[in-house]
């Protein structure tokens, strides 16, 4: 049952020995459950950043969907399953889910910076916010660093030169360890490394992005290349497209589902619209195959992300401990013939520049 573990981690964790008691163990529990959490670190990128492949998000549940006691129970039961690796942001439920109290030695805890409050200056990538922002959310982490530092979106009102020397300055100032991306272009990924080799800085080392059955150009096709050619890894977020995925509206926008919360009225609109059906439809079908598999559907979708190429670490979103426990769950069966399945399924598979060629 751990056999896609061993197969699909890309650190060369297991000693020689180790590898022989595993392949036995694989063996000896073949016939049995399909699922366990045991999970594995990757390197962040090309960085020497020890990441869990599964990692804690806090984009609608912390601090407005849950209470401050769940909140703690999650955290918890992640880490004692193996998560080392937290996300919050200061705009997040309006800047509360970065508010847990948390020990530092052995966790990883991101924030990102963009969105801040009302005021002009409280927004975009200046270096005034830049600084001001990290800075208001190390205040309600109660920390005095963070790990990470992401620059959420990019910021056509600031040079990218300003952007990278804010990022250095706030490493260089203790604030944070690394910066990232998330939802930048391949080509804003690239300019801003240019900038950071120009000038002696600091280039980002991770981009965060959405990753899923239904949004993946950018995760399989552009990101491999730049973390070939400039070690940028991948953190990808949303696995089961908003809870799409799960099935949870196959029959229409259930009262205490996401789609019905105020300020959600995009998913509600992508859940009703007839690519929203049509996505459903595979859906039904995609949890026919995790059936077959004796997982859940959520489980074979976040494997599904893991198999890619520079992912390093998929975020979950889960606002109750059944859902954490269910997704932390590490598939077995992720062979190239599940995947080539699902490809099928799909039926939207990117192409590659070299495939594109041949």
């Amino acid at each position: 049952t751990l056999w896609a573990v061993y197969c699909t981690d890309q650190t060369n964790i297991f000693t020689m020995p180790t590898r022989v008691c595993f392949v036995f163990l694989c063996l000896a529990l073949s016939l049995t459950a399909c699922v366990f959490i045991l999970l594995f670190h990757r390197n962040l990128g090309k960085s020497g950043l020890r990441v869990s492949c599964l990692g804690l998000g806090t984009w609608v549940t912390f601090g407005s969907q849950i209470s401050d006691e769940m909140a703690e129970n999650l955290m918890t039961i992640a880490y004692e399953n193996g998560v080392n690796l937290f996300d919050t942001a200061e705009v997040y439920a309006s800047g509360r889910s970065d508010r847990q109290q948390l020990k530092r030695s052995s966790f990883v805890i991101t924030t990102k910076i963009y969105w801040g409050g009302q005021a002009e200056t409280e927004r975009g990538l200046s270096r005034k916010h830049i600084i001001e922002g990290l800075r208001g959310s190390l205040s309600r982490l109660q920390l005095d660093y963070v790990d990470i530092v992401f620059a959420n979106r990019n910021d056509v009102n600031s040079p990218m030169e300003e952007i990278v020397r804010a990022m250095t300055f706030v490493i260089n100032q203790g604030m944070a360890m690394y910066w990232g991306t998330s939802r930048w272009s391949a080509m804003e990924i690239m300019e801003a490394y240019s900038v950071a080799r120009q000038f002696n800085l600091i280039p980002p080392v991770c981009e965060q992005a959405e990753y899923h059955y239904f949004q993946r150009d950018k995760v399989e096709v552009q990101l491999p290349e730049l973390y070939h050619k400039i070690g940028v890894g991948a953190m990808t977020w949303s696995p089961l497209a908003c809870g799409l995925i799960t099935g949870k509206y196959s029959d229409g926008v259930p009262e205490c589902s996401r789609a019905a919360m105020k300020g959600y009225q995009w998913l509600k609109e992508r859940v009703n619209s007839e690519e929203g059906r049509r996505q459903l439809a595979k859906i039904k079908e995609l949890h026919l195959l995790a059936d077959r598999l004796a997982c859940t559907a959520a489980q074979l979708a976040i494997a599904w992300c893991l198999r890619s190429e520079g992912v390093s670490s998929v975020l979950l979103g889960v606002s109750n401990t059944d859902q954490l426990l269910e997704n932390l769950g590490i598939l077995s069966q992720m062979t190239p013939q599940t995947v080539a399945e699902i490809d099928a399924l799909l039926g939207n598979k990117p192409h590659s520049k070299k495939e594109s060629r041949a």
